[in-house]
């Protein structure tokens, strides 16, 4: 476990994960998770009449393992507050190999208890093996802050 408080992130820093290929196995149990048994996650000859002609990823699979590749050593002192403005820009299939990059795009008092705590926005996207973007959002932490 680490200790990175509030004053210690930096906007400008940037990470990336490594890539990680989206299997049929995701995407049922996904949807054994979820309930969300659509067709268009599903029904692989029903997809083939449809604008994409096969089977799409759910979006917020996309998003939990967007997130998850991200997720390294566990600080402490930080915890997801949420994720702002997220977006589903282009649809993930199965054999998809998607990474996740990442960079501090501000930090902010906490409004209430500015002496204990602050938030810090991560902005990430996710892209497919050909570096197209398929995700974007925001992804808010409460951090505390040095005693």
């Amino acid at each position: 476990m680490i200790k990175l408080y509030w004053e210690d992130y930096e906007v400008g820093s940037s990470r990336i994960s490594f890539g990680r290929t989206i299997t049929e196995s995701d995407i049922v149990l996904h949807a054994g998770q979820t309930g969300d048994f659509y067709p268009h996650h599903m029904d692989a000859e029903w997809c083939k009449t449809q604008a994409f002609g096969q089977r799409v990823a759910h979006g917020t699979l996309i998003l939990s393992v967007g997130v998850g590749m991200l997720a390294g050593e566990i600080n402490e002192v930080a915890f997801s507050y949420g994720y702002d403005k997220v977006r589903f820009i282009s649809p993930v299939f199965i054999g998809d190999t998607i990474t996740s990059q990442s960079e501090i795009v501000g930090k902010r008092e906490h409004p209430k208890k500015a002496d204990q705590f602050g938030f810090v926005d991560e902005s990430v996207v996710v892209s497919n093996q050909r570096g197209e973007a398929v995700l974007a959002f925001t992804h808010v932490y409460l951090v505390e802050k040095k005693k």
